[in-house]
């Protein structure tokens, strides 16, 4: 069927969405949510249909198009042309995740189409949902898992660094704990090559990306990565914005508001992204306590064979620590308090939480002997206390772009217990909370001092 272009000045997001007259839906036997092939001047693409059900604001004989088919047919804003459309079927992947849901393990195949489909922007959020609330249902066997990271990295953009090139990363689970953005400038201060790539906030009330976005720049170019981490080391970037495993992000998206981090996508997903940057050396973190993602040791050790076993096969070299989780990290929890904490660490401010600090250091140190130098602690405790890994910070802050200073939000509520004693447990999920309904992550400024 032909039908004439209508612009509707409306963006959908990634979802590719059309609008066809209720007329011309029946005849082409289209439904809501339908999928529909668009040509025009030999481009191709699939849609997902929606349908006017009166003249306005599509008539009959026209198709309305949002601003992403738009720009990718190359029509001009309130441009005008004749597509051809077709009625297709749902992607064979849509098939793939009602097995999982059934609870069928995946081939490599299988997990493919559904990653690629899902980078493609070919499935809707709807049906992105269900294939990771069948990932958490059911879960991913290990060959399952590294299929899903292979899948990840082959649909995304592979960077090349110097060799060899050191990569660390903490499951989460534990607020405030921003060790990273202290690990990458000490350790880059001493000549490693560290270019570390973050996600948002999935349960927390702020990432890694979140935090540093406080103070610098994290949306950079796969190329403005290459060009900072050759010039001063080490970066801490947001993986998403450089076409990085781009699944892992699409997947992210849905996790926020459903609360959840299933393990094999959570494995999958770390994996991806350090295969991504050709890490040689991986140091992982899992914190354990009765509200982080690891319950106890068992739990954290079983994960961790599970890290190293997907590390083996990915040939990447993995250390795993498991800490204290038990209550969170550092003084604040929110973006910009998170960020205070960090920069009072690498000032060797008297406020700096010792906390963070320690196992800051404790982590560093662990990297640097992985890298073949003696008493890596006290190389650690050397280049913070000397002021070279604030010197690195401030050099990897320029490179990626630094950010105008933001505040801490200027509403406060002091909650007074109601009796004295002394405090033997903090809830990591409650804080996480309360930081959130603050505002935290979108609010950089929101969440607990």
């Amino acid at each position: 069927m032909r039908l004439v272009v209508k612009d509707l000045d409306l963006a959908g997001g990634e979802v590719l969405i059309a609008v066809l007259n209720y007329k011309d839906a029946k005849k082409l036997d289209v439904r809501p949510k339908d999928r529909i092939e668009i040509s025009f001047k030999g481009k191709k693409l699939v849609a997902v249909a929606d349908i006017s059900g009166k003249e306005k604001p599509v008539s009959a004989g026209q198709i309305g198009l949002f601003e992403e088919i738009l720009s990718r047919f190359g029509i001009s804003d309130h441009g005008t042309g004749i597509v051809e459309v077709k009625a297709v079927g749902k992607p064979e992947s849509v098939g793939y995740i009602r097995e999982k849901l059934f609870g069928k393990r995946l081939n490599y195949k299988k997990l493919y189409a559904i990653i690629k489909d899902i980078v493609d922007n070919r499935l809707e959020e709807s049906e992105i949902t269900y294939f990771v609330s069948a990932g958490f249902a059911h879960g991913f066997t290990e060959e399952e898992t590294f299929y899903l990271t292979k899948a990840m990295v082959e649909t995304g953009h592979k960077l090349k660094f110097p060799k060899p090139v050191f990569d660390l990363h903490s499951i989460g689970g534990v607020p405030g704990n921003r060790t990273t953005m202290v690990v990458v400038p000490i350790v880059a201060a001493a000549g490693l090559t560290i270019p570390k790539t973050a996600s948002r906030a999935i349960t927390s009330p702020s990432g890694t990306s979140d935090t540093m976005e406080v103070l610098a720049r994290v949306d950079l170019t796969a190329k403005e990565m290459e060009r900072t981490v050759k010039k001063v080391k080490g970066c801490i970037v947001w993986g998403g914005a450089m076409d990085l495993a781009p699944a892992d992000d699409k997947i992210i998206k849905v996790e926020h508001p459903l609360s959840i981090d299933a393990e094999g996508q959570m494995l999958a997903s770390v994996m991806a992204k350090k295969a991504s940057v050709g890490a040689d050396y991986l140091l992982t973190e899992i914190p354990i306590g009765p509200t982080a993602k690891c319950r106890n040791k068992k739990e954290a050790e079983a994960l961790e064979e599970k890290f190293i076993s997907l590390a083996r096969r990915l040939r990447i070299k993995n250390r795993v620590i498991i800490t204290d989780g038990s209550q969170p990290v550092g003084r604040g929890i929110g973006p910009v308090l998170e960020a205070r904490d960090v920069m009072w660490v690498l000032k060797n401010d008297k406020r700096a939480p010792s906390d963070l600090r320690e196992r800051s250091l404790l982590m560093a140190g662990i990297l640097l002997e992985m890298a073949g130098r003696k008493n890596g602690h006290k190389i650690a405790v050397e280049m913070l206390e000397s002021g070279r890994a604030y010197e690195k910070m401030q050099e990897i802050i320029r490179c990626q772009g630094r950010q105008p200073e933001m505040a801490v939000g200027t509403f406060t509520y002091v909650v007074h217990a109601d009796k004295s004693g002394k405090v033997k447990r903090i809830d990591n999920g409650r804080v996480a909370k309360l930081a959130k309904i603050a505002g935290a992550p979108d609010d950089k400024g929101a969440g607990r001092p």
